[in-house]
């Protein structure tokens, strides 16, 4: 007789729970435990109840029916702090740092150790941070000020605040969002170690790859309700986005369905002191060009430069075989350049207007009268156009973009800047935080648009993005261009060796961008 396998009781669990919103169920029945010492994955499209569920158990939120338990007992946390203080934090993927305070007091907020006299013990509170940052294997000042920081590192600094309380669970929201290669195999270095000290964790990710990397167990859940729970040992990626989606999702890149043609964008020359130096590129007519490198090896300032977004020193840019004079993001719009944000929140949508405002917005001269007046009809119609081309499930296009799902705000975006085909297309972090799903669709847009002959610049930290969509791949390092690999030959063990510095394929390392 085979011998049963003790399992360890629940740590933290969601008995049937139940929450609405006007209109809608967001969660309906859902019931979902967490193991001491464990990493349990959850996982589903947006929209799916996964960020409902970490509200409940993080005291944002109250159910309307089932039960939360900790510790084998019921409770209702009444507010955020009241979790925390029980021992439950919680890393959002929209982070909440103090921009002008440094590491030490964003790690400390509102836990500060303090001495005799009440007051704040910064040698303690330097220290302690001093030990976070050893543990994640990064030699920076504590007292750095966070303002200065990309947004790799800003991540990384939520992640140790949330640890820094020692706390039983912590519920991890799309942790590796903006981290590179090397920082989350550090932060899943963290997560092992903590894990076997019996700290817990809740893992939200739309990253299947490192789900089954680093997790325990997975639960799906699908339109508000528990699909399946099943061992990471036990899964495949094609099963869970199967469960995710309720259908199989084949060919998730695509693949090249015509001949590249001329160059319609050339960079020569391209410098911001302290950014990116010397910078020359070339993008064809239908050509996606990756562009990879590690956090800080200036891909987005270098985009931003290009486009007009801040100020580039020197360098010539060309589109169309036509010299561009860079100076503003509206001269660039006017020579046929177009650039999706990496941050759809901070700077790429008008978070409180509509769907159809924001998908006119790039061109309302398209949308004005004669007398200046804006055709609201004119642009109500458009926006159900885009709606429909790229598969935006809103209620409506007077719909506020803000209330949409993450993967509906970044089709809203791609459809305000491709709306009409531009000449160059600059994509940053193009599927940054959405599911599966709305990957799967948002690269059908840009094959679309490649078949129209539009010259895409993919700027991406997800390496099997860049090796599924590219015909190449650029590499950046401290702000200079080290390398260029072909569709052939190009690897995610060769790209992060060139990206770091322990091997180049093709351009020899200049230095640094002083």
């Amino acid at each position: 007789m085979k011998e049963a396998v003790a399992v360890a009781p629940s740590l933290l669990e969601a008995l049937e729970v139940v929450k609405e919103f006007p209109g809608v169920r967001a969660l309906d029945g859902v019931s979902f435990d967490l193991r001491p010492g464990e990493v349990h994955a959850l996982v589903g499209e947006n929209g799916a109840g996964k960020s409902t569920l970490m509200h409940l158990f993080a005291g944002a939120l109250q159910p309307d029916g089932g039960e939360i338990r900790f510790g084998g007992r019921p409770v209702r946390f009444p507010s955020p702090r009241a979790a925390l203080e029980s021992g439950i934090a919680v890393v959002y993927q929209e982070l909440s740092l103090a921009d002008d305070l440094p590491i030490c007091e964003n790690v400390f907020s509102n836990r500060q150790p303090t001495g005799r006299w009440g007051l704040v013990d910064r040698r303690t509170m330097r220290e302690r941070t001093s030990r976070l940052l050893a543990e994640f294997d990064w030699p920076i000042d504590p007292e750095t000020p966070v303002r200065s920081l990309g947004a790799a590192d800003r991540q990384v600094v939520e992640v140790l605040k949330a640890l820094s309380g020692d706390p039983a669970v912590v519920i991890l929201d799309e942790p590796t969002s903006s981290l590179t290669a090397r920082e989350q195999a550090r932060l899943f270095a963290l997560i092992r170690r903590r894990r076997a000290q019996g700290v817990s964790f809740v893992y939200i990710s739309h990253h299947l790859a490192e789900v089954l990397d680093l997790a325990d167990r997975i639960t799906v859940l699908r339109d508000g309700r528990h699909v399946r729970t099943v061992a990471a040992s036990e899964a495949s990626e094609a099963e869970i986005v199967r469960a995710m989606v309720g259908r199989d999702l084949r060919d998730l890149y695509g693949s090249r369905s015509g001949p590249v043609g001329g160059c319609r964008l050339r960079v020569r020359g391209a410098m911001r002191p302290g950014a990116y130096r010397d910078v020359s590129l070339d993008v064809g007519a239908g050509e996606i060009v990756g562009l990879a490198g590690l956090a800080g090896a200036g891909r987005t300032e270098l985009a931003r430069g290009i486009f007009g977004a801040e100020p580039m020193e020197r360098g010539q840019v060309e589109i169309d075989g036509k010299a561009h004079e860079v100076r503003t993001p509206a001269t660039s719009v006017a020579a046929g350049l177009a650039y999706v944000t990496e941050s759809r929140k901070a700077d790429g949508l008008f978070l409180e207007m509509s769907l159809s405002a924001n998908c006119a917005a790039v061109r309302l001269a398209e949308f004005a009268s004669a007398l200046g007046w804006m055709d609201d009809a004119a642009m109500a119609r458009n926006g159900e156009e885009m709606c429909r081309r790229f598969r935006i499930a809103a209620p409506s296009p007077n719909a506020q973009v803000g209330a949409l799902s993450g993967g509906n705000q970044q089709k809203v975006l791609f459809a305000m800047w491709t709306g009409r085909p531009p000449a160059v297309l600059m994509a940053d972090e193009p599927t940054r935080g959405v599911d599966v799903a709305a990957r799967c669709e948002i690269y059908a847009v840009l094959r679309a648009l490649a078949v129209q002959g539009v010259a895409i610049l993919l700027l991406s930290s997800d390496l099997p993005e860049l090796l599924g969509m590219c015909d190449r791949i650029l590499v950046m390092r401290a702000g200079r261009l080290v390398g260029e690999f072909s569709a052939a030959e190009a690897t995610e063990e060769a790209v992060v060796a060139c990206a770091s510095g322990l091997g180049a394929n093709g351009l020899p390392d200049r230095g640094d961008t002083q």
